[in-house]
């Protein structure tokens, strides 16, 4: 694959972020209240501390990973989308917008899914009827299928179909084909109007959707000087007041085409003017980003502007924590893996080795990627005149352990001693977002009993200093240090430190520790290269619900610190997390890609029949449970779109008395035991899930207690 199109998907992929961000703020705004407020709009309207989750890249980062889920690569069907839909949704929560049967197309789509409707009747106009089906979302969550497909506009426009008809039907599939299919085709062609033109090739003429497109197009050709003007024709033409439902999709992909042609293939330019339209401006400014992002290119996506505020972190709100804590490069190298396999491509170096063994690092290779890595100081004195630390990132192609680029560290001001600290959350909670966006919720994506790895190098004009890896646990605010080696200016030198097993610990944070060899008192200007910084390793460690908190987002939004929740309720009470339901509850933590480990659960079956302890977790239907069953039976359970039962044995207990239930998973053997007794031994030879995360569950109205669950 050209390295140019794994360049160009990063540059779509980053372009969906910033137009979301910038029009989230203003979502369902009209042009007159954004033209009262700000005038002409440019750039983000808020600085936000962190955006939260947004459903508009939710849905693409999501439902891209049925491709690779269902195994049949360009022959996924319909249902295989529905299966991931499924699989990492939430249930009622987070992800995208529920507002009900019948209100929300999502939420009505995912109910019928639920309840045996498959797709593609789950969003058809048959079952919901056509202003249900033709509401916006299909092609909100659609840019993915384009940027996994770079110049293959035909292999998008049918996955695209297929992905878009498990929730929708009618316009709202061929807005799904269209925007998909002109990502895809911006790959190659650098002309707008035969983007768009191939975009309306793939669906048909007499549509509404396409007659909306050409009457806009036609509209711009003899008023190429007002967008203005453009926009008042939509308004008076193709307004919400002339379509039915929440937010429909006509009115939207006008004012995006609007901006497309008055845009004049400007980055900047074509987004401002989409946002200052208003209507559902995160969804059509994402998509626009999307197209624009793929079209113009990194270089055309200033640094300061946009950039910048994201620093490349994206939040998500799907089922499983530790991938909810995504940057963007990690995005756009797992749609670069498939957009390969896809097209039966190799990745060229160094993406094939990035992608194969450490997708997740931070290595830089984007142009102008920051991985979202943060800087902070630790002086040894305060004072009221001490000054803020002045830092500054700047992704560099000055020198690199591997590839081509590293990220270059400059900080003023530190004095002998002091610490200079480069890291990367690994962690995040309510205190490190603007709001609570779309319900977001984290495991941490690094463990105790894990290794750190990263390659540093102090240049030649850099201060001299000792340099360490380290990581940062969030209960106690330890700080547990490497050896901090004094590093030969100019040379790279690998570091590696393996993160003590911790009883009860989280680590919210990993990276570089420089401090400072010179002794005086005016404070010097350190420099630091850093290049690939990822952790690997099977996790050592346990959570002790004593010391875990109950973190208040909003008085609807409360979760468990490194737990997120599928369904059920879940709280913690007297040093346990309780979880209970009325028909099948959840809730996970861990790695989702852990691969062989022990995981031993402190359990205590309160009410009902049916209390499991999860392992290999994959999403809400996918992973592997050791249960206490009714009739005073123990079995393995195998969750495949449901639980069906593997193996059992005869294990007469007793209510409101605690198990150690505890589950191997190795390769494709599991093994239970309970209270050290080993039990059962299931190999799977169908299909074996082979990495995933840990939980709890309940069914059929049951009620359990845990105390701790450990990790080896």
């Amino acid at each position: 694959m050209k390295r140019e199109y794994i360049e160009k998907i990063y540059a779509g992929l980053l372009g969906k972020i910033i137009g979301i961000r910038m029009g989230a703020p203003v979502e369902g705004w009209s042009r007159e209240q954004i033209q009262n407020i700000y005038g002409d709009l440019d750039g983000y309207p808020t600085d936000y501390k962190e955006f939260a989750a947004d459903d508009d890249s939710n849905g693409p980062l999501f439902l891209l990973r049925a491709l690779e889920d269902c195994g049949k690569w360009e022959q996924m069907e319909p249902q295989d989308v529905a299966d991931a839909l499924l699989n990492y949704a939430p249930f009622e929560h987070g992800f995208f917008w529920w507002g009900g049967y019948g209100v929300s197309t999502e939420h009505t789509a995912y109910l019928n899914l639920r309840n045996g409707i498959q797709a593609p009747e789950s969003g058809s106009i048959k079952q919901n009827g056509r202003t249900m089906a033709e509401q916006i979302g299909g092609q909100i969550f659609i840019d993915s299928w384009g940027l996994v497909t770079p110049g293959n506009p035909d292999l998008a426009a049918g996955l695209a179909k297929k992905a878009a008809s498990v929730t929708h039907d009618g316009n709202g599939v061929y807005g799904g084909i269209f925007v998909a299919a002109c990502i895809s085709c911006a790959f190659m062609q650098q002309d707008i109007p035969k983007i768009i033109e191939k975009g309306l090739s793939y669906i048909p003429k007499d549509c509404e959707y396409a007659k909306t497109v050409r009457a806009v197009m036609e509209y711009h050709s003899g008023h190429r000087d007002s967008w203005e003007s453009c926009y008042r024709f939509i308004f008076e033409n193709y307004g919400y007041d002339k379509y039915p439902g929440v937010c429909h999709i006509i009115p939207n992909i006008a004012v995006m085409i609007l901006a497309l042609l008055y845009g004049n293939g400007d980055f900047s330019d074509t987004l401002n003017i989409c946002n200052r339209c208003g209507w559902d401006t995160d969804c059509n400014t994402g998509n626009l980003g999307t197209i624009m992002g793929v079209y113009c290119g990194l270089s055309a996506i200033d640094d300061r502007k946009w950039r910048k505020p994201i620093n490349d972190f994206l939040a998500c709100s799907g089922v499983l924590g530790s991938l909810n804590i995504m940057d963007i490069p990690y995005g756009a190298s797992y749609i670069a893996k498939l957009a390969a396999a896809l097209a039966k491509e190799e990745l060229p170096e160094p993406f094939s080795t990035i992608c194969r063994n450490r997708i997740h690092s931070c290595h830089f290779e984007y142009p102008g990627s920051t991985h979202a890595i943060r800087v902070r100081s630790e002086h040894l004195h305060t004072s009221d005149l001490y000054p803020e630390l002045d830092y500054h990132l700047v992704n560099t192609d000055e020198s690199a352990a591997t590839g081509s680029r590293s990220l270059k560290v400059t900080a003023n001001e530190l004095k002998g001693g002091e610490n200079l600290f480069i890291y990367q959350k690994t962690y995040y909670g309510p205190e490190d977002f603007h709001d609570s966006r779309y319900d977001p919720a984290f495991s941490p994506t690094v463990y105790p009993g894990q290794t750190i790895h990263g390659c540093v190098m102090l240049p030649e004009y850099g201060t001299e200093a000792l340099v360490g890896l380290y990581a940062r646990e969030r209960h106690t605010d330890t700080i547990y240090h490497g050896d901090a080696i004094e590093l030969k200016k100019g040379q790279w030198e690998n570091l590696s430190y393996r993160i003590p097993p911790i009883d009860g610990g989280l680590i919210e944070e990993i990276g570089v520790c420089v401090r400072i060899k010179a002794d005086r008192g005016k404070g010097v200007t350190a420099a630091a290269l850093l290049d690939h910084l990822y952790a690997d390793g099977t996790p050592c460690y346990s959570i002790r619900m004593e010391q875990e908190k109950e973190e208040l987002w909003t008085i609807v939004h409360r979760e468990v610190s490194q737990f997120t929740r599928l369904k059920g309720l879940c709280y913690l009470e007297e040093g346990n997390l309780h979880l209970s339901c009325s028909d099948f509850g959840e809730v996970y933590t861990g790695k989702y890609d852990a691969q062989n480990y022990r995981a031993e659960f402190a359990v205590t079956p309160l009410t009902g029949e049916k209390h499991l302890a999860i392992v290999r977790v994959q999403g809400a239907r996918r992973a592997y449970a050791a249960a206490l069953l009714p009739e005073g039976k123990a079995g393995i359970l195998k969750n495949e779109n449901g639980y069906r039962i593997l193996q059992t044995v005869d294990f007469p207990w007793t209510a409101g008395r605690e198990y150690r239930i505890a589950v191997q998973a190795e390769d494709d053997i599991i093994k239970l035991e309970i209270n050290g007794e080993e039990l059962l031994t299931w190999q799977d030879r169908e299909g074996p899930y082979l990495t995933g995360a840990v939980g709890l569950g309940v069914l059929e109205g049951s009620h359990l207690k845990c105390r701790c669950i450990s990790i080896s």
